[in-house]
């Protein structure tokens, strides 16, 4: 049986399919959920012990899946030794812990929530085990820490809780973030996201400019995943979760995602002296730290926590020294780790659960009441403590016997393993024989025995230990072939329990003596390190939620200063940020002032800007509101003037209208509103204005030479006019822009317009029909209904015009759209007792209609071509004044936005003109007559 008969990614799609299925089974009784639970993972720990015997004899195993084909990602699985040692930890201590929190969660109601959630970290983690491409390895990877938080964070009705889970996620998080870059980094410098390719480019990459930026991301991502010193307190701070979380997270699994990654990334970083110092001043002082901060505990689970941390940290510190012993040490001391922690995990939620505390104070004399717990307990610290014939201590010898042939740092590491060693000592015993040892007499009451399921999974874990400890030779080939992938050389490894008398034994006996003393001596280390953490006042966590808090704290100042609400702050802040970017640009380019000179003096354009000009100083200087709107206009007028001059009629026309509905509708939301105060203001108030109007003109001077110095070889602009009409059928390239070549854009653009429109028609109040309709009873005017009543049609006649003609004439559905509503407003203007709707339909509708009009043409090109809104072109028509068209939905489409573009002018216009009626109406507190209003 090989992995090309059964997939590898059918073990993450089996266990992702058990998260969706998860909550079905919550409320199933605790056989039927440890059978079903632990039945997925022991399936998936099965198929990869069989299948992978070939690894363990060198073979790799490498496929490929399509994960994004557009982006050029592939799903690149492989199954390494490295990553199927991974894989096989995770589904079987997975297995076991699956079954353990089916008992521990009994009764539960969200039992169900749990597992989903469990299942979907155990894919996250299979996920990175047989991945090789490092993008989709990051995915998983980021998986991870979602998943965790919600694990971390199961009571969530604690504070505490939701505060641990948030400190894991954000460090972990901010972590993949950083690796995310080294990855992308690598890529560049190495020409592939595979590991294989890297592996073979690794001379380049080491060579490149890039790699200490490279290797500092992979470091940050690796140590904040495994709880490196400064990063470690998450670790401890995660023991608020459920004892199976921290037994499957945070001994076997989500802490050592970092030391797997860089165990797979050895052979591509390794080997340099950064890398070496690094991992070993890491490495050290994480273990040195963690083990005695871990004596002075007395919570069961955060003795467990630190110890975790000071085991990482070994791991980190072997990874960092460059001989084939640390890389078979490594191998063996992370199946060591986690057979012994995950069994002294479950150890501890038994006690907790079945006694109601977690201090080692009170735990007293548990043997007699819990024997099988009590003998699982005792052999996962044996083999904790390295006592043979465990399996644990072949860990500690092998990690002995590295530090004394590791030359210059090898008595200083020996000095800290030592004591390292020692502190994990007490904490063993502290953990697995204390609470058992001593009469039963002085045991705390159990609120229940603990069922089979809760001390299976430990006492199996334990046994484990200690089989691999007689015959250790069942797990050489895994060693041999996992030390080989990460020094990528041949490792030949033989392992042995005894190994006779010498200093490493001696050691190994000093050791357990230390840790023994230390345990008879842990009071006084405790009131030690209580007077130290009170003299000191500094705890990792606290640091870290202080500064977030205070980050918090900036981020609600920045977000006070930059959206107050108040439009001429929002206006100062836009116009200091542009300048600053532009300023800076300008500084690094140059540029010069020959185009400019070189343009000849155009007395057109003079008057016009005069225009503009005199518009600017009105709107300036006027505290008349409608004389404002008037100035307003006149600068509007004036842009649309520049553009006919320099040769944009679609953006002139378009311009005009707009302008000139815009005049219509500020008149009416400002009609009645009393007249403009002057208000004094000091000198300083008046500064910054004109300081950034002042600004802003140079700057925007400065960019207007800079575009006119551009010297463009190609621009894009032919291109398009060269493809207009023999792809299009139109000789008009802005509207075949808009409603062929970036059709997709313009849809977008008339949504927001529409949702726009029905946003302010729902902020503003609407009144009772009836009262509004008398209070806009007002007199008709004989010469505005006279001089509508033959300008209206021409209007909409015109409008039809330009929308057919838009496709080889300056026009369009937008230009049309406008006209034919300012076509309607002039109708309304003139009947005002007549109400403003088309074919019987109010103005949402013939919006709603424009837009469904607009996405219905780009059905055709999704069933033809395969892509929404391709054009599809049909048969010529010729009508008369508009001429020869041809058919096709880029026409249909621009219909749309004629009907859209109307009708969310109509809307806003009945819209502004109900509310300013019922302004008037709650002003007076009485219907107004035509009279008082029209004299207002």
């Amino acid at each position: 049986m090989s992995f090309e008969l059964i997939h590898p990614a059918a073990a993450v799609c089996l266990i992702l399919l058990a998260a969706l299925i998860a909550p079905l089974f919550g409320r199933a009784s605790d056989r039927v959920s440890a059978g079903l639970m632990g039945g997925v993972m022991a399936l998936v720990f099965t198929f990869l012990a069989v299948a992978g015997r070939e690894v363990w004899s060198g073979k790799m195993w490498r496929g490929s899946l399509d994960w994004a084909p557009e982006l050029g990602m592939r799903w690149d699985l492989w199954i390494s030794p490295m990553g199927l040692l991974m894989a096989l930890l995770v589904s079987g201590v997975g297995t076991l812990v699956a079954v353990y929190a089916s008992a521990y969660l009994s009764g539960d109601p969200n039992r169900g929530r749990f597992f989903s959630t469990f299942f979907l970290f155990a894919a996250a983690m299979m996920g990175l085990a047989v991945t090789e491409n490092l993008l989709v390895f990051f995915v998983f990877w980021e998986l991870t820490s979602l998943a965790s938080y919600l694990l971390i964070g199961y009571y969530h009705r604690k504070a505490e809780s939701r505060k641990s889970a948030l400190d894991a996620l954000l460090v972990t998080g901010s972590g993949g973030v950083v690796l995310l870059a080294g990855i992308l980094l690598l890529g560049e410098a190495g020409g592939s996201y595979r590991i294989g390719e890297l592996i073979d480019h690794r001379d380049h990459i080491l060579a490149h400019s890039l790699y200490p930026a490279i290797l500092g991301c992979f470091l940050f991502g690796a140590v904040t995943k495994s709880a490196q010193v400064p990063f470690h307190f998450w670790l401890p701070g995660a023991m608020a979760a459920p004892a199976p979380v921290s037994a499957y997270l945070h001994s076997a699994t989500m802490v050592k995602a970092g030391i797997f990654l860089l165990a797979i990334i050895h052979p591509v970083l390794g080997g340099t002296p950064a890398w070496h110092f690094s991992l070993l001043f890491l490495g050290v002082l994480t273990m040195t730290w963690g083990a005695l901060v871990a004596v002075v505990q007395t919570d069961l689970k955060r003795l467990l926590a630190f110890s975790t941390v000071s085991a990482l940290g070994t791991l980190v510190m072997l990874l960092g020294i460059e001989n084939a012993l640390a890389a078979k040490t490594v191998v063996v001391f992370l199946i060591v780790h986690a057979l012994y922690k995950g069994a002294l995990f479950m150890v501890a939620g038994v006690l907790e659960k079945t006694t109601g505390t977690r201090d080692v104070n009170q735990l007293r004399g548990l043997m007699r009441s819990m024997p099988a717990l009590g003998i699982a307990a005792v052999l996962a610290a044996a083999s904790m403590s390295g006592i043979p014939p465990f399996v644990g201590f072949i860990a500690k010898e092998l990690l002995y016997e590295l530090k004394l042939e590791t030359p210059v740092v090898g008595w200083s590491l020996l000095i800290c393993g030592v004591v390292a060693n020692s502190a994990t000592i007490v904490v063993a015993i502290q953990v697995g024989l204390a609470p058992f040892l001593g009469p039963s007499e002085n045991a705390p009451a159990l609120k229940k025995k603990p069922p089979p399921a809760l001390w299976l999974g430990a006492l199996v874990l334990a046994l484990a230990g200690i089989v691999l400890g007689i015959f250790p030779g069942l797990m050489a080939p895994v060693v041999e072939s996992a030390a080989s992938q990460i020094k990528m050389e041949p490792v030949a490894v033989k392992l042995k329990l005894w190994h006779g008398f010498n200093l490493v034994l001696l050691l190994s006996a000093l050791t357990v003596a230390l840790g023994i003393a230390g345990f008879r001596f842990r009071n006084c280390w405790r009131r030690i390190g209580s007077w130290l953490g009170d003299s000191l006042g500094v705890r990792g966590q606290s640091v870290f939620r202080s500064g977030l808090q205070q980050f918090v704290t900036l981020a609600g100042f920045l977000t006070r200063c930059l959206q107050s609400g108040n439009l001429r702050q929002y206006f100062a802040v836009i116009i200091f940020t542009a300048s600053l970017l532009l300023v800076a640009a300008f500084v690094r380019t140059a540029y010069s002032f020959e185009s400019i000179t070189q343009q000849p003096f155009r007395l057109d354009v003079f008057f016009v800007l005069a225009l503009v000009a005199l518009g600017v100083v009105g709107t300036i200087r006027n505290r008349r509101r409608m004389t404002v709107i008037l100035f307003l206009g006149c600068g509007g007028f004036g842009i649309a003037g520049l553009f006919a001059l320099y040769g944009a009629p679609d953006l002139a026309i378009t311009q005009l209208l707009v302008e000139t509905l815009t005049l219509v509708l500020f008149a009416l939301a400002i009609y009645g509103l009393p007249r403009l105060e002057v208000v004094r203001s000091s000198a300083g108030d008046r500064f910054l204005p004109i300081a950034l109007s002042v600004t802003m003109g140079i700057v925007f001077t400065l960019l207007t030479l800079k575009a006119l110095d551009l010297n463009i070889h190609d621009p894009v602009s032919l291109e398009i006019a060269e493809r207009s009409y023999p792809e299009a059928y139109g000789r008009n390239v802005v509207n075949v822009i808009l409603v062929d070549f970036r059709a997709l854009d313009t849809l977008g653009e008339v949504a927001v317009l529409v949702v726009a429109a029905l946003g302010v028609a729902a902020m503003l109040p609407a009144p009772a029909s009836g009262l509004v309709s008398r209070t806009l009873a007002r007199q008709r005017s004989a010469v505005l209904l006279a001089s509508a009543r033959y300008t209206v049609p021409a209007m909409l006649v015109f409008s039809l015009y330009i929308l057919l003609r838009g496709h080889n004439e300056p026009g369009g559905g937008f230009s049309g759209g406008l006209i034919a509503s300012m076509a309607l407003i002039l109708s309304h203007l003139a009947q005002p007792d007549r109400s403003l709707m088309v074919a019987r339909q109010r103005p949402y509708r013939l919006a709603a209609a424009g837009l469904l009009i607009a996405a219905i043409s780009g059905l055709p090109g999704l069933l033809g071509e395969g892509s929404f809104l391709a054009a599809w072109w049909g048969a010529e028509a010729w009508l008369p004044a508009v001429g020869k068209i041809k058919l096709g939905t880029p026409l249909l489409f621009d219909i749309g936005v004629y009907l859209a573009v109307a009708g969310v002018v109509l809307l806003l216009y009945e819209t502004m003109e109900r509310w300013h009626a019922s302004r008037c109406v709650s002003s007076t507190g009485s219907h107004l007559s035509p009279e008082s209003l029209s004299s207002r």
